[in-house]
């Protein structure tokens, strides 16, 4: 079932979810001094192609919080609002609802990503 919903999610938004992820990653690692925030960026893409099976924990601390806040004013924002926009969108329908709560998990990392984990819950 989870590989059956990771497709669909795959079709009906998780791709450009993706595709922005990896936007602002290569943004990012133009520069050395962004380059940890670029490969953080790539991680993190990965949940946007499959989140279905995934938990989010969050390990944050002083010095995450520091970058979460740069990340914020410098990319963290569009990445969010377009998100959560997106499950917006799903949740107008029933069959969607999944769908928009997985976006709504998303766009919670891209507000603050650094001192995040992704764990999978499901290994079937």
């Amino acid at each position: 079932m989870r590989i059956l919903t990771n497709i669909i999610w795959i079709i009906l938004g998780g791709f450009a979810s993706a595709l922005g992820w990896w936007i602002t990653g290569i943004l990012w690692c133009i520069t050395v001094v962004g380059i940890p925030v670029g490969l953080q960026c790539f991680k993190l893409s990965s949940i946007s192609l499959n989140p279905f099976g995934k938990e989010i924990i969050d390990e944050g601390g002083a010095g995450s919080c520091l970058l979460n806040v740069l990340w914020i004013i410098f990319g963290g924002i569009e990445l969010a609002l377009g998100n959560f926009l997106l499950g917006c969108l799903l949740c107008i329908t029933i069959i969607g609802i999944p769908f928009g709560k997985q976006f709504f998990k998303i766009a919670k990392i891209a507000i603050a990503p650094f001192g995040m984990r992704i764990e999978r819950t499901h290994y079937l």
